[in-house]
């Protein structure tokens, strides 16, 4: 870099360029005064070559200059356009290749962290934060964070775990100045301040982004459209924020999609989850979170692989002392069409929600089971949703539709059905089911659990449900597990918002992260991908837990499981096959639609 010549800075001044100071002013050793044309220039800027051209768009390249724009205090890369400032830049880093046009604002003050260490409380929208902003954050450190206690100071205040205290993230992220990534695209833009945006990220149309991370890589692009309001948020790399969406205190995951004017306040969303229309609050959205509907609210929640019909609605005042009641909607979990849910509720894994549900069940011991409210009654049928098409259908779409590239999968996912996690649900729902049975007169024909009830019939037909999704679960292992032990183990497991582990190695490490042992991000996010790489391991030692202990005679060799497994996995396709034919019968689907959907069913 060099400073001005006399004769340049002539030249400049002919062509309406001003500076406060030319002194202060650098530029690329090739630099001519024909690259600028009105612009005001104060505090030190430096310029970088602008001789080459940038393409706007397949076969439309424009050369590169700087025209109609006040600078002020700016570092610029080679070959980057800008004109049309309306209002100016002022104190940024702008990387290679960058074009902004027609743009007001764009400054950043010195010491902002981008909303790095912006704290929020999700579930319980009442309650102290529980959520620290980070650009490193993913589905599996934002469940940590939930589920690992803050200490209280002897003054009542939050003592955040080490790993996440936000004085600590905000000073390590804190910057004397805003960055834009090279390859940026910025165009009809109000305001930006305080926001970093990533290489290779466009921004269009957007009317404000304010204390923002908008992250974004060369393979993993993110998009900011047209009237789109950003507030003290972190937008992962790959995902979109468009339409008149609005955003405010949120992290918007890996290859997410917000439009149509959603509107999110607190909330987070991960790996491949898509919001149209709607709105949400203090929600935890795991990955594959769906909502398409107007009059659409997901409020103080944790949901995962999860689809929102029509105009479903939780409530967080259950009563009335303020929103700090929550539920959880286990992986897999739909709700129908005008359900509404009067938290806490906690429904279990692959169940369907209909009705206003007023009596705050807790069925994760219940899984696959339609959950159905009829006035102030809710009526459970455990395990039926096994044998739908849909359950078929959605655990073989998830896997196809991770849209993420390979260089930005921070959230971990695992596909796994059935699971040990569904599992021991589906081992507990069958022990329930039998025990209501044998503890109620024989001539019992309605039965309550968690204040809900369950038909006879239905308590049988669950018992059978529950029973052959476990042989189901040992099929799967049969056919996927490459591995070779004869270990058993039967503790317990969770599902880390898309990451399935043993509950015994997920304790360790949150009481690693409390005392202070798990030192950085990168550390605990690799020692989480160790557990996910072990996980076919901890899988068949769980078959041989479950193979050992759920046979009426304990010593049932496993060439008798595989037989029952084999026999059980055929019931099933049969199972998902008949719903499909039972689909055809009401007309509306062709012949060869059908045909095409049975031969998938292997």
């Amino acid at each position: 870099m060099r400073e001005l010549t006399v004769h340049e800075i002539a030249q400049l001044e002919e062509r309406g360029c001003w500076s406060e100071d030319w002194s202060d002013i650098l530029v690329d050793e090739g630099f001519t005064p024909s690259q600028l044309s009105h612009v005001t220039l104060c505090g030190h800027v430096e310029i970088g070559s602008l001789s080459g051209s940038i393409e706007l768009e397949e076969g439309f390249r424009r050369r590169c200059c700087i025209t109609d724009a006040i600078l002020r205090d700016i570092i610029l890369g080679d070959d980057c356009l800008i004109e049309h400032v309306h209002g100016y830049l002022s104190n940024y880093q702008i990387g290679d290749r960058c074009f902004i046009s027609n743009v007001g604002v764009i400054s950043c003050q010195e010491g902002t962290t981008f909303a790095n260490g912006h704290t929020i409380s999700v579930l319980n929208e009442g309650g102290e934060p529980n959520i620290v902003f980070t650009e490193e954050l993913t589905a599996q450190v934002a469940w940590l964070m939930v589920n690992c206690p803050n200490q209280k100071k002897p003054d009542g205040e939050d003592n955040h775990c080490p790993l996440w205290n936000p004085e600590t993230i905000k000073n390590n992220y804190s910057s004397s100045r805003g960055i834009i990534g090279s390859g940026a695209r910025i165009a009809n833009t109000k305001e930006i301040t305080n926001t970093k945006i990533g290489e290779g990220c466009e921004v269009r149309g957007c009317s404000r982004l304010s204390n923002c991370s908008i992250l974004s890589t060369d393979e993993a692009g993110t998009l900011i459209g047209t009237d789109v309001i950003i507030e003290d948020s972190i937008v992962a790399a790959g995902a979109s924020v468009v339409d008149g969406a609005k955003v405010y205190s949120s992290f918007v995951g890996e290859s997410v999609h917000i439009g149509k004017g959603f509107s999110a306040e607190a909330s987070l969303f991960f790996a491949n989850s898509y919001m149209d229309n709607g709105e949400s609050c203090a929600a935890f959205c795991g990955p594959f979170s769906t909502s398409h509907h107007k009059s659409t609210l997901l409020i103080g929640g944790a949901f995962s692989f999860y689809n929102a019909g029509s105009g479903t609605n939780q409530s967080n005042h259950a009563y009335k002392m303020g929103p700090i009641h929550w539920g959880t909607l286990q992986r897999g979990s739909k709700t129908a069409s005008g359900s509404h849910i009067l938290w806490p509720a906690h429904i279990g894994s692959f169940s369907m929600v209909m009705g206003k549900v007023q009596t705050h069940p807790s069925l994760t011991n219940l899984p696959f089971s339609y959950v159905i409210a009829e006035g102030r009654d809710t009526w459970v049928v455990p395990g039926i949703n096994l044998r739908t098409v849909g359950t078929w259908r959605d655990i073989n779409k998830w896997p196809k539709r991770d849209i993420r590239p390979l260089s930005a999968r921070e959230d971990i996912l695992n596909f796994a059905f059935p699971n040990p996690y569904i599992i021991q649900s589906a081992l507990e729902g069958k022990t329930i089911l039998q025990q209501l049975q044998q503890q109620s007169p024989a001539n019992t024909e309605v039965f309550e659990y968690h204040g809900c009830k369950i038909k006879r019939r239905s308590l049988l037909a669950g018992i059978q449900y529950y029973d052959l999704v476990i042989k189901l679960f040992l099929h799967h292992c049969f056919e996927t597990n490459t591995c070779d032990t004869e270990e058993a183990n039967g503790g317990k497991w969770v599902d880390m918002m898309g990451m399935l582990a043993p509950k015994a190695e997920i304790d360790s490490i949150i009481k690693d992260i409390a005392n202070g042992s798990i030192t950085s991000f990168c550390e605990l996010k690799e020692i989480l991908r160790q557990i996910h790489k072990s996980y076919r391991h901890n899988e068949q030692r769980y078959a041989n837990h479950v193979m050992q202990t759920c046979g009426d005679n304990l010593f049932i060799d496993r060439d008798h499981w595989m037989r029952e497994a084999e026999e059980s996995h055929s019931i099933w396709l049969k199972m998902i096959r008949d719903d499909a034919e039972k689909e055809y019968q009401m007309g509306d689907v062709e012949p060869e639609q059908l045909r095409s959907f049975l031969e998938k069913i292997k």
